[in-house]
C-alpha cells in the first residue's frame, strides 16, 4: 500500500477540509491519503506529501521540516494554498538565500515577508488559472484556462519571485487577483505547489482531480523504488 501524508490540522467546519476527506474517499486500490496532524509531524515513513490547507498550523516548524525533507530526499510534495504558501518560505530560505524569509500571517514582523497579503481576499472565491506551457502543471491540468476555487488571503511577494526562479524554482501558473498561482522544481521527481485548492469539487466530481492523481502515482513510483 502507498501512503501519502495529508499534513494538516483537520477542522471539518471547514468546506475545504471536508472535501479533502471526500478526496481521501477517492484514492484508488494500492493508494492510501490519510490525514497527519502537524504537531510533531514526521513524515519519513510516508511515500508522499500533500501540504494542506488551513493555516496558522498547530506546528509550523514541523510543517517546515516535512517540506524540507521532501524537496531533498525526493520525495513527492503537493502543497496547496497553505501548502503553497510554507513551500514558498521554506524555498526562500533554505534555498534562494533570502534571510529573514517569513509569512505574514505567522511572522508579521519577518524581515522578508516572501509570502505577504493578496491584493484583495480570495475566501470563498474562484478565479481563472492559466497555466504556464511547458511546465508540469500545465502537463497535468491542461493548457485551457480552468476555474480553481480558493480560501486565502496569503500568497507570493512579486518582491521575491525573481529570487526565487533565479534559485532554480519555475512559475507554472497565474490569475488575475492572485499573481502566481503555482509554482515546481524541474529537477524533482514530483514538487508542485498551488494557492488554488484542487481538492473541491471531490464530492461532486467522484473522481481525484488530476494534481491529485499525478501525486498519487509519483508516490506510488516511490514506493515501487524504494
Amino acid at each position: 500500500m502507498t501512503v501519502i501524508a495529508a499534513l494538516g490540522d483537520r477542522d471539518t467546519r471547514f468546506l475545504t477540509h471536508r472535501e479533502i476527506d471526500a478526496a481521501t474517499r477517492l484514492a484508488p486500490d494500492g493508494l492510501s491519503i490519510r490525514w497527519l496532524a502537524t504537531a510533531g509531524a514526521r513524515v519519513d515513513g510516508y511515500d508522499g506529501l500533500w501540504v494542506l490547507p488551513g493555516t496558522p498550523y498547530r506546528d509550523e516548524a514541523a510543517v517546515y521540516e516535512a517540506i524540507r525533507f521532501a524537496r531533498e530526499t525526493g520525495m513527492p510534495i503537493l502543497g496547496t494554498c497553505g501548502g503553497f504558501q510554507h513551500m514558498a518560505v521554506e524555498f526562500a530560505r533554505a534555498v534562494a538565500g533570502v534571510a529573514g524569509a517569513g509569512h505574514g500571517e505567522s511572522d508579521p514582523d519577518a524581515e522578508a515577508l516572501v509570502v505577504g497579503g493578496l491584493t484583495c481576499s480570495l475566501v470563498g472565491e474562484k478565479r481563472m488559472v492559466r497555466t504556464v506551457p511547458g511546465t508540469r502543471l500545465a502537463a497535468i491540468c491542461g493548457s485551457e484556462p480552468f476555474v480553481g476555487f480558493h480560501w486565502c488571503n496569503y500568497g507570493l511577494a512579486d518582491a521575491y519571485a525573481e529570487r526565487l526562479t533565479t534559485a532554480g524554482l519555475v512559475l507554472s501558473a497565474f490569475a488575475d487577483d492572485a499573481g502566481v498561482e503555482g509554482f515546481e522544481l524541474p529537477d524533482h521527481p514530483f514538487y508542485v505547489a498551488t494557492l488554488f485548492q484542487p481538492q473541491v469539487g471531490s464530492s461532486e466530481r467522484r473522481e481525484l482531480h488530476p494534481l491529485l492523481a499525478a501525486l498519487g502515482a509519483a508516490s506510488q513510483g516511490r514506493a515501487a523504488r524504494v
